[in-house]
């Protein structure tokens, strides 16, 4: 026997367009100037409005963008495609860029060269012959982009043997790698700092604090990284000024030879392009959406043509016309949601930011980090009724460009302290103490974290010591042992 159920069942459903604008919250500029090209190259009924002759019949009259979410039919409503749709929609492009702006429409950048090309260049010029070639590039190949050959030879060796068939003895790649830790940048080609660092010295002029800078790491490395520094000038019987000049030698190596391409290459594939600006007049602050690389965007008229080209003829249509017609209103539907979709992103943009900008004033104001207040990403969802998940789309990998400098959005949120007179802090107030703390320290008798700790209740605050730990890490500052300096 059968039985009758009746059972409730909750469904949100998100149109197109609100599944258009959630992903596009999460595009910062440069993202969303490609995401807008490659929608023009996808959909013909999509154009910028500076491409398109302006034979608008109506330039004040704005239109109103209807959408068709369940398809479309074989009748055409004609209304919804009227020539008063000819002005744009919506202009992506805001009055909210000054002239100084016109000379950063086109950023040029360098070609530049990898690190890996310069090695193969400096390679080209070796007197190697087609097996030494063949094994070089190989190794070249292993070098990380910080300089580093990291595999041991032994471990490489096998690799060409059962990958590429190509027996070799133990003492042929060391020969190959010699030579290639003679290219530029000195200290290419080692396998771990202490070899690194030495490559780097030999090259220098052998005065006597680098005769002295080459026993240090040759015979004490150990002792100099723990900074025994006490040990190492007792055994190599020498004076402390000795040993001083001798760490200056040190100090002017580089650690990471490949570091400059490395640097050079990111700056070529990556640049942060502002996705706010804020300005000051008369110590009041306005923000303003950077979309001056972003066009304007509007339907293609010729789409609308071609449905006017068809109205009050419906009798007559044949299949393909038809299927033309369903198709032109596809794109035409499309590039609306698009265009709508833009706006409502611009819009929830705006709107973050403006909240961000109420709450954080006087830090944009003043740029003294002191000044940031406690905020979470809940604290701005109640604020704009927008939810916790949009407001983390927003500020996900957008940057806002102040007269301080470029802060990505993630700097203005911050976890809550409590002073002892009970008021609300937020905790990057307490590592911007914590680092000039550090920075204004006796280097010979540094501060410990316990140190620290005292300090910071000494000023109201109240933090744990392993807290205080956490923030000097953060901060990429070592334990007070390793910034200690004994001369």
């Amino acid at each position: 026997m059968l039985k009758q159920q009746l059972n409730l069942k909750l469904q949100q459903k998100l149109s197109p367009l609100q599944l258009q604008v959630i992903k596009m919250l999460e595009f910062p500029s440069i993202e969303m100037e490609e995401r807008i090209r490659e929608e023009m190259e996808n959909n013909p009924a999509l154009e910028t409005d500076e491409l398109a002759p302006d034979t608008s019949k109506n330039k004040d009259q704005d239109s109103d963008s209807t959408f068709n979410e369940e398809g479309t039919t074989e009748q055409i409503e004609w209304d919804d495609y009227a020539p008063e749709d000819d002005i744009p929609e919506y202009k992506l492009r805001t009055n909210n860029y000054s002239k100084d702006n016109e000379n950063d429409a086109v950023i040029p950048f360098a070609a530049g060269v990898t690190f890996h090309e310069t090695l193969m260049e400096q390679l080209s010029l070796c007197t190697f012959d087609k097996r030494q070639h063949l094994l070089a590039e190989y190794l070249i190949g292993n070098i990380g982009d910080d300089g580093y050959l990291r595999r041991d030879l032994e471990s490489l060796e096998d690799d060409l043997a059962f990958q590429q068939g190509i027996m070799i003895k133990p003492e042929e790649l060391k020969v190959i790698l010699k030579r290639i830790q003679a290219f530029d940048p000195a200290g290419v080609g080692a396998r771990n700092l202490k070899e690194c660092l030495l490559l780097q010295l030999q090259r220098f002029k052998p005065t006597p604090s680098v005769t002295l800078a080459l026993k240090i790491l040759g015979q004490y490395f150990d002792h100099f990284a723990r900074k025994s520094y006490n040990y190492i000038v007792k055994h190599l019987n020498c004076t402390e000024e000795e040993f001083k000049d001798a760490v200056k030698e040190v100090l002017k190596l580089n650690p990471k030879p490949g570091s400059v391409y490395a640097q050079s290459s990111d700056l070529i594939s990556q640049r942060i392009t502002p996705d706010f600006i804020i300005e000051e007049e008369e110590n009041i602050l306005s923000i303003k959406l950077n979309n001056s690389n972003i066009p304007e965007l509007r339907v293609n008229r010729h789409y609308k043509e071609m449905l006017e080209d068809f109205n009050g003829s419906e009798t007559n249509q044949t299949q393909k016309m038809k299927d033309a017609i369903t198709f032109a209103r596809q794109k035409i539907d499309s590039a609306r949601w698009f265009i709508d979709a833009i706006k409502q992103r611009n819009n929830t943009l705006m709107k973050t930011m403006k909240t961000i900008l109420k709450l954080q004033y006087d830090f944009f104001l003043t740029g003294d980090e002191m000044q940031l207040k406690p905020m979470k990403l809940k604290d701005i969802a109640d604020i704009t009724g927008y939810d916790i998940s949009t407001i983390s789309r927003v500020s996900n990998s957008k940057y806002v460009d102040t007269k301080f400098g470029i802060y990505p959005l993630k700097h203005f949120f911050s976890e809550t302290m409590h002073t002892t007179s009970g008021e609300i802090v937020s905790n990057k107030g307490i590592k911007k103490i914590i680092q000039t703390i550090i920075e204004q320290e006796d280097k010979k008798n540094p501060v410990t974290d316990q140190q620290l700790t005292e300090m910071l209740k000494d000023q109201g605050y109240r933090i744990a010591r392993r807290t205080v730990a956490k923030y000097r890490e953060k901060l990429h500052l070592p334990v007070a042992r390793l910034r200690q300096e004994q001369f």
